[in-house]
């Protein structure tokens, strides 16, 4: 197992998986440390293909993009070589179970080495499952590896204009929108308002929630669904009994629940919430990437480490052309960052 040597121990290290090398990862994360907005001391560390990030490094530059970081200059791990099972000669399928090793190999790395922390480059769940390896994505995959129970995805950003860090945690993530219904339980409304409330605290002392309705207006009293009215509603009172100092509102009908969140973005000096707990992955993820744009960064919560990853897919179809935009990918190092040193409340693991 990769080790820091000991000239390094004090200095923050960020592992960076390449994510699926047949899509943008690679470009993208060239591009971001290029980036004179990446702190100086941190000490970088990739995982994944010398050859593809040399090759991607050829083809961008005879492509006339210039502001990219030679590979040459960089720490790259490369596991490949190591590999002990059948070669694959899909490029799909290979590239799929690359990236699911590299994403093994980096958890490993930031689990064994104090003040580190993890960024993952886009990965395809379909190329993870044609290589036999079933998961709904690589949150699942980090808590199963950390033997975490309690975790959460969720998406944060900082206003470019105003300053003000937008939170949405997710109440379930990777998972068919028929099933959401009966994963949602008391116990983990619990849960993830635990999480939300602690993340909150990285940023503020005094943090007020907001959480969003399961149905549309959140039920209507029962008209439009009832979950609000049978459970929900008393689910959060007795939240609120356990933490009386914590300004919590909700449920809320998730067509306007967003809306302060836009004022908050784009306007000083507006009363503004620390987090929004949403119900299922598209009613959080549609309003963030609408307000929050190319600045939003996925994290998981409740790990032992700090891990953060852009908040985009693959790209498939804008691979190879140098198009694909680094601005997400730059955030999430710098959001790994800001949480492990910058925490008030960060335990080095």
């Amino acid at each position: 197992m990769f080790t820091l040597e000991k000239k390094d121990n004090k200095k923050f290290s960020l592992v960076i998986t390449a994510g699926d090398e047949n899509g943008v990862g690679p470009e993208v994360i060239l591009k971001a440390l290029y980036s004179k907005e990446i702190p100086k001391e941190i000490k970088i560390i990739i995982v994944g293909s010398q050859t593809n990030f040399r090759k991607t490094h050829k083809r961008l530059t005879n492509l006339g993009v210039k502001n990219i970081i030679n590979p040459n200059q960089l720490e790259i791990i490369d596991i490949l070589s190591n590999k002990k099972y059948q070669k694959i000669s899909d490029p799909y399928i290979l590239s799929g179970d690359n990236s699911f090793y590299y994403l093994k190999h980096a958890i490993e790395i930031v689990k064994t080495n104090s003040n580190s922390a993890l960024v993952t480059g886009p990965i395809c769940k379909k190329s993870w499952a044609l290589a036999g390896h079933y998961y709904s994505g690589q949150t699942e995959l980090l808590a199963e590896t950390c033997n975490t129970n309690n975790f959460g995805m969720l998406f944060t950003a900082k206003s470019p204009i105003t300053g003000w860090r937008f939170n949405t945690l997710l109440a379930t993530t990777h998972i068919p929108l028929k099933d959401v219904s009966r994963k949602l339980t008391p116990n983990l409304l619990n849960q993830k308002l635990d999480l939300l409330y602690n993340f909150c605290l990285k940023f503020n002392s005094d943090p007020s929630l907001i959480i969003a309705g399961l149905n549309p207006h959140a039920g209507e009293e029962g008209i439009l669904g009832d979950e609000e009215k049978e459970w929900i509603s008393k689910s959060l009172l007795d939240w609120k009994e356990k933490n009386p100092n914590v300004n919590i509102t909700g449920p809320i009908s998730p067509d306007s629940c967003w809306i302060s969140s836009a004022n908050a973005w784009h306007e000083k000096n507006t009363n503004n919430h620390h987090g929004i707990l949403a119900m299922y992955h598209d009613q959080g993820l549609i309003p963030v990437k609408i307000i929050a744009q190319k600045f939003s960064v996925n994290t998981t919560i409740g790990l032992p480490f700090i891990r953060t990853s852009p908040d985009h897919g693959t790209g498939f179809d804008i691979s190879s052309k140098g198009i694909a935009d680094e601005r997400s990918m730059i955030e999430s190092i710098k959001t790994a960052y800001d949480l492990s040193i910058n925490s008030r409340l960060f335990n080095p693991h």
